[in-house]
């Protein structure tokens, strides 16, 4: 099969032939259909979490179960599924806790997974590797999904829709009648923006300095935007608030600049929720003694602490019942030999989610 490999960090990716193994146990082998390049992708291949190439990228996913290990017993080839990067025991303190995206002990699939043409292996990054024809990944990293929804919409559930919503509900535990900031509206951000107007939050200003983003926010239920490059957010924050600030901000780039500028937004006894993933040696500059004085909240979440089992059923419902946009998310798609160029437009601030078809 083909798969776009990373044979240097910030090097292009290269398309090879490599093969994939049969799977065993718990594992199964799925086709992919459609893959949502998520900013986590970009910062890894950039080499912003370390790691050693061979590494195949790729975890926001959908496709067919085409091929199962004698052990799974929850698909069957042809199902339809999401594919997350989500492999969880559903036993640990962690899973018991509602926290399965850090799983203490993740399951194990096949010790080799895909080999090169000379046989050496390539490392399937974040438990998935979909930026490839198929994958192999463990039956807990699947939910089933409908006929009638399709693989490009369902392909963002896998990451960017669930860590949004996630972070809103489970988190961040935003209530009706709450002053909320998202930072960043894209793959993660405009989904926060989803899930607090969901919450019943009464005021809801998405930032970004992408001015073209303004339309879909406030359509999502926006109702504030700020281009922080044009006017001072900060100010414009305590207009909006009558000089209190915010119940919540959330972080939805992977930045220490934006981290920094969320915690003065909100008022004394507010919460900050970092959803997204800055790179390791991206160190945030922190007032600790607002924190501490103001009584004030930073909360970490990876995946929006999301329980696929439950989360994803959810939001397919809120879907299908016309509650949230998962189609006007997808602002390029792109077909695999095209990857390089997905990967470009996807680091540009003139998307929202890039798609990969298959």
């Amino acid at each position: 099969m083909k798969a776009a490999v990373c044979r240097e960090f910030g090097a292009p990716l290269s398309l090879e032939d490599v093969t994939i193994a049969a799977p065993e146990g718990q594992a199964m082998k799925v086709k992919i259909n459609a893959c949502a390049i998520c900013h986590s992708d970009i910062t890894y291949m950039r080499g912003g979490w370390g790691g050693t190439p061979p590494l195949l990228f790729g975890h926001e996913a959908a496709g067919t179960v085409v091929e199962t290990g004698d052990g799974v017993t929850s698909f069957a080839a042809g199902d339809r599924v999401v594919v997350t990067l989500m492999r969880s025991c559903g036993t640990c303190p962690s899973c018991g806790d509602e926290l399965e995206a850090i799983c203490a002990t993740p399951p194990a699939i096949n010790e080799k997974i895909i080999t090169d043409s000379a046989d050496a292996p390539v490392i399937t990054a974040m438990n998935t590797g979909a930026f490839a024809e198929e994958v192999l990944v463990h039956e807990r990293q699947c939910i089933a999904i409908p006929d009638e929804l399709g693989f490009d919409e369902a392909s963002l559930l896998g990451c960017g829709v669930i860590t949004g919503f996630g972070a809103v509900t489970r988190v961040g535990k935003v209530q009706a009648g709450e002053t909320v900031a998202v930072i960043g509206t894209g793959g993660i951000g405009i989904n926060a923006i989803q899930a607090a107007r969901i919450a019943g939050a009464s005021t809801l200003v998405a930032i970004d300095t992408a001015a073209d983003k303004d339309a879909l926010a406030r359509k999502l239920g926006a109702t504030d935007f700020i281009n922080p490059a044009a006017e001072n957010a900060q100010e414009r924050i305590m207009a909006i608030t009558n000089g209190t600030g915010l119940d919540a901000v959330f972080v939805g780039v992977g930045s220490s600049k934006a981290i920094e500028s969320a915690i003065p937004m909100v008022r004394a006894g507010g919460r900050i929720i970092i959803m997204g993933m800055p790179a390791s040696d991206d160190l945030a500059s922190i007032d600790a003694s607002d924190l501490s004085g103001s009584a004030k909240t930073v909360i970490g979440t990876k995946m929006g602490s999301a329980m696929i089992r439950e989360d994803i059923p959810k939001l397919i419902a809120l879907y299908q019942q016309g509650e949230i946009a998962l189609d006007e998310l997808i602002s390029h798609r792109f077909t695999f030999d095209q990857i390089n160029a997905a990967i470009d437009m996807a680091a540009s601030p003139a998307s929202s989610r890039v798609v990969i078809t298959f």
